[in-house]
């Protein structure tokens, strides 16, 4: 498989740059991979999705406050993205600069705090906070909510409530899991009338999530590493809804992506880890039968996700109905329920 065979052409103008008005005023895409019939909805209609045995799994990280902006001890100017909170004082940072720093160098942000670049690691560098504030604490006073690249704006005091899910609560995402965004206190209690069970996971999503796929052969592509976390609870409670007929909704490709990283030895097993797992059409899924998820950019790792979920053929139709019905795409957009494909 070539990259290239997972682009389209997309019109700027449907990017969201805002949310919708209401976080279930957004529509929804239905596709049922299995047949390629599409059904165009509402996500207030979701629930008319969702059987009694079905579970719902949700990933509840949360987005922390990770772009910060300082000065070189020459004076340069530095913009950095804390892709993953290490401990109380460390991190893994990208740092943007006119020329790269050097080990034992300093990031003065204010006064009273600062970054010393312990050094590489891989294609990011170790940092550690030099303040009294632990680190998580301190972003949550110094740091911006680091909207993806795509939208054309700074952040404003809307999208820190907005870019964010209504159940997050566990701080290490550089990223929103964004099919979560649609769902507000009302629709998770309509989905629980149904007698749908809800279970959560973690995976806190790093900004390789926005990387490009710069490699001609999709099989030679490396995909960044993420932590994640798979309750036992969650298992239990999958293995309960699937002995009783249900089906699992992954909302998202991150809660898939732990589902599935979990299952990696045949298997769902709770537990910790880093996954770098990369799906692609031809994988096989153990866990998960149908995914809520909002569009994605031409040739991500995300839409090749999609496409190995719920067909190619069906993913590419379904993609060319949602930009001639004038569905809005990426973080801020619409939705789309995937039904997955016979495999």
């Amino acid at each position: 498989m070539k990259t290239q065979d997972f682009d389209f052409r997309l019109p700027q103008e449907l990017i969201a740059q805002f949310p919708s008005e209401a976080r279930r005023a957004s529509r929804l895409l239905a596709l049922d991979g299995r047949d390629g019939i599409m059904q165009d909805r509402m996500f207030a209609d979701l629930p008319n999705f969702i059987g009694p045995n079905d579970i719902i799994v949700f990933n509840d990280t949360r987005v922390i406050k990770a772009r910060v902006f300082g000065t070189k001890e020459s004076g340069g100017q530095v913009e950095m993205l804390l892709e993953r909170v290490m401990d109380e004082k460390h991190a893994l940072a990208q740092i943007r600069a006119s020329h790269a720093p050097k080990p034992d160098s300093r990031i003065v942000i204010n006064p009273d705090a600062a970054f010393t670049v312990l050094g590489r690691q891989g294609e990011m560098y170790k940092v550690r906070l030099e303040a009294q504030t632990p680190l998580l604490a301190w972003l949550e006073q110094h740091g911006s909510l680091p909207l993806p690249p795509y939208i054309s704006r700074q952040p404003n005091a809307a999208d820190e409530a907005r870019y964010q899910t209504i159940y997050a609560s566990k701080p290490g995402a550089v990223a929103a899991p964004t099919a979560g965004l649609h769902f507000d206190e009302a629709m998770l209690s309509e989905l629980r009338a149904r007698g749908a069970q809800i279970a959560y996971v973690t995976l806190h999503v790093g900004a390789g999530t926005f990387q490009p796929v710069r490699v001609d052969d999709v099989r030679q592509h490396q995909m960044h590493s993420e932590w994640y976390h798979v309750p036992a609870e969650t298992v239990a409670a999958i293995a309960q809804a699937k002995a009783l007929g249900g089906r699992v909704l992954a909302v998202g490709t991150t809660s898939l992506r732990a589902l599935e990283s979990a299952a990696g030895g045949g298997t769902l097993q709770a537990g910790y880890g880093d996954t770098n797992i990369f799906i692609i059409p031809g994988y096989r899924f153990r866990v998960v039968e149908r995914l809520l998820t909002n569009f994605h950019l031409p040739k991500s790792t995300l839409f090749m996700l999609v496409c190995a979920f719920g067909g190619m053929v069906n993913l590419k139709l379904a993609y060319r109905h949602a930009i001639e019905e004038r569905y809005r795409f990426f973080s801020y957009g619409d939705a789309m329920l995937i039904e997955r494909e016979a495999q």
